[in-house]
């Protein structure tokens, strides 16, 4: 007989100020086969993921984040991990206004789910968001001498650096990387980003370039190389012009 080993349980951070919601969250998660640990409160969360961040056992895989936390909000707890990690982080926000759902990627959320939501909807969007940033995007990567992508820990690096991109910006840079010089549409960023095929601004693809060219400008002397093609998307130049 042949023993077949379960996948580990993986561990989700639900941020939620209000217990009713938390608990929802979190008994759906429990019947899908996920461990929770609930917070509720920004600077909280904030303490235990730091606690938590060299403890592989410990931390999370994906963060449920609110947008309304007392004290301490939900843009600036997303804002503040990220100097620290690339965990992936889904808002929950009761704003339903575009610029408040892209001033929440543009601090590097991956994600956004708006109140009142469905609890089944929310367990597919961390699934899919769990696929994506453990490597479920299969992508042919042309290699190119200065960078190296790791894509079981979903890191990329120029000339031996870390470049600290969100899964999202990992995935987006992965992309462009694969054909340089190749426009990809702004359509085809967002298919390969967002694999729900739920209705995403194209100006949430502009939110992540800017994100991803300024990390990349702060190691790379040639700037980013990712060029705007004007009605049509982005490239990646090796060698900018």
């Amino acid at each position: 007989m042949i023993a077949i080993t379960p996948p580990p349980t993986r561990l989700i951070l639900i941020v939620e100020d209000d217990a009713k919601i938390a608990d929802m969250v979190a008994n759906y998660l429990h019947m899908h086969g996920f461990a929770t640990h609930t917070v509720g409160d920004g600077a909280q969360a904030l303490v235990w993921l730091r606690r938590t961040k060299d403890v592989p056992a410990a931390f999370p895989a994906l963060v449920l984040l609110d947008v309304m936390l007392p004290g301490l909000d939900g843009m600036a707890v997303c804002q503040a991990v990220r100097a620290f990690s690339a965990v992936p982080i889904i808002m929950l926000t009761a704003r339903i206004d575009e610029v408040d759902r892209l001033l929440g990627l543009d601090i590097g959320a991956d994600d956004y789910v708006c109140k009142p939501f469905s609890p089944r909807e929310l367990v597919a969007r961390v699934k899919a968001l769990l696929r994506r940033s453990e490597g479920g995007l299969a992508i042919g990567v042309a290699a190119s001498p200065e960078f190296t992508l790791d894509d079981e820990g979903q890191r990329a690096f120029w000339q031996g650096q870390l470049l600290p991109l969100t899964p999202v910006e990992f995935r987006l840079f992965r992309l462009l990387l694969s054909r340089p010089g190749h426009v990809f549409a702004r359509a085809r960023l967002l298919d390969a980003l967002h694999q729900d095929f739920r209705d995403v601004s194209d100006r949430a693809i502009d939110s992540h370039v800017k994100n991803l060219r300024r990390k990349m400008d702060q190691l790379r002397p040639l700037g980013s190389g990712i060029a705007s093609v004007y009605g049509v998307g982005y490239r990646f130049d090796p060698e900018p012009l």
